[in-house]
């Protein structure tokens, strides 16, 4: 395991749980959060899987997330997400796009939002609960093939299980890195939450954190939500949290 053992990480990561970085500005800071010294990002090919279900969501305002198809004609994302830059409040539906595989200007398919599903308790203030930091977004037509859908982890990971995350970063927003070798650190906040050394950072807000399933596929483990600051370490809302509203 790259950095810290589980348990000094989860220590770190439980002690800095409030000061996680979530949507700020990256000029408060001198390096941006999440990525750590060295940075073990890498393009990856947006026609296998599991990073063929993977997309950008973005809004008509021009803010920029990661998502990723868990049925055909929905999206898991992070809630905050959702939220307009000015004014504080969430977008409405029909101003959200999902692309699907993009790739520096192209895309395998693009969905227009028709609704939008929130965790319980989420409040865009960013105050509610961090494990309320997910959302569903419902398309208006399927996209692409079966193939290309996400299942979920039965259960949260245990620590030291491998991970992968990729999404559209800050740093590289027109093309999709992805970190191969991270891990699952433990869970936080009542299992809520899933601790990770896994390296991304803003705009890989929403992105699926994917461990391999008992059959041998790569499934949703959590929702990224937050990253430490100058460390490859982050919070993503574990899949115990989202699960049942896709049942």
């Amino acid at each position: 395991m790259r950095g810290p053992g589980p348990a000094r990480a989860l220590g770190l990561l439980a002690a800095l749980l409030p000061g996680l970085a979530a949507a700020q500005p990256a000029a408060e800071r001198p390096r941006l959060p999440g990525i750590g010294a060295a940075d073990p990002r890498r393009p990856v090919d947006l026609e296998q899987p599991p990073w063929r279900a993977l997309g950008r969501v973005q809004q008509d305002l021009g803010k920029r997330c990661s998502g990723a198809l868990v049925g055909p004609r929905l999206v898991l994302t992070a809630a905050h997400c959702l939220v307009a830059p000015r004014s504080g409040n969430l977008v409405q539906p029909e101003t959200l796009h999902f692309l699907l595989g993009y790739d520096r200007g192209r895309f395998a398919g693009h969905g227009r939002v028709t609704g939008v599903q929130v965790a319980p308790g989420y409040r865009p203030d960013g105050k509610g609960p961090r494990g309320a930091d997910w959302a569903l977004l419902t398309l208006d037509a399927p996209l692409g093939t079966p193939d290309r859908v996400l299942p979920l982890l039965p259960a949260p990971p245990a620590p030291r299980t491998p991970l992968m995350l990729g999404g559209y970063q800050q740093d590289r927003p027109e093309m999709l890195l992805a970190d191969t070798g991270c891990h699952a650190i433990g869970l936080a906040q009542g299992g809520a939450l899933l601790l990770h050394d896994c390296a991304g950072t803003y705009g890989a807000s929403g992105a699926p954190v994917l461990a391999q399933a008992p059959d041998g596929r790569w499934a949703v483990a959590g929702v990224t939500s937050s990253q430490v600051a100058d460390l490859a370490m982050g919070a993503a809302v574990a899949v115990q949290s989202f699960a049942a509203a896709l049942r």
